[in-house]
């Protein structure tokens, strides 16, 4: 069975990564669905800015789905709880391992669920803080001081984090800086157009290095 299902995603990744995002709907009651707006802007932002053909509207797919391999990169946020079933910590692992690159963005109240379930898709491994010089936060516009800072939250530094295999980065985790929030329509939040660009270029940062590396 584990041979059949390893066949299944290796060829899965054969046709891994046309020009499309999705937002990834998980289990445990947490709004997945939040910042409605977030995904289509920083899609356009990228493709008029870094030349991607990214397909306008964002999909959705499911954690333990098969059509989590279309995807060259998925956005997951919310603020409330998360749930893993062992399919779905299966699933997401072989994605990331096979080439996928998977964006969390705590939109305020996810991190304490986030991290007992990311046990289930790298028992062995944990979230490690991004140092600024690494190249998601270089490789299309410069970072020098990292994470930019979008919104207060609980006032503390934003950090970035992340699980690697190989040496790439295959996941990464956004904490108290709410890059979604600053992507979504600016009447949303009223953020300054200087926040919102930090935000947007922070974002096509991520892009550009999920569909290059």
């Amino acid at each position: 069975m584990k041979s059949v299902l390893s066949l299944f995603f290796f060829l899965f990744s054969i046709v891994l990564f046309s020009q499309e995002l999705a937002v990834l709907k998980y289990k445990g009651g947490g709004d997945w669905y939040g910042n409605p707006t977030s995904l289509p802007n920083l899609i356009e932002f990228c493709n008029k800015n870094i030349k991607t053909k990214i397909k306008p509207k964002p999909q959705t797919v499911e954690t333990g789905s098969p059509e989590l391999f279309q995807f060259p990169l998925v956005h997951m946020t919310g603020h409330g709880n998360v749930f893993f079933s062992e399919e779905d910590a299966e699933n997401l692992r072989n994605y990331l391992i096979s080439g996928g690159f998977l964006h969390i963005d705590d939109n305020y109240g996810l991190e304490e669920f986030l991290k007992k379930e990311l046990k289930k898709v790298f028992p062995n491994k944990d979230l490690v803080e991004i140092p600024k010089n690494h190249a998601i936060f270089n490789i299309a516009y410069k970072f020098p001081n990292g994470l930019p800072k979008i919104h207060e939250h609980d006032g503390k530094r934003p950090q970035a984090f992340g699980i690697f295999h190989e040496d790439r980065l295959v996941l990464l985790f956004t904490l108290e800086s709410d890059l979604g929030d600053g992507w979504e329509d600016p009447e949303v939040h009223n953020d300054p157009e200087d926040v919102r660009e930090k935000a947007l270029k922070m974002g096509a940062n991520i892009v550009k290095y999920a569909f290059e590396n």
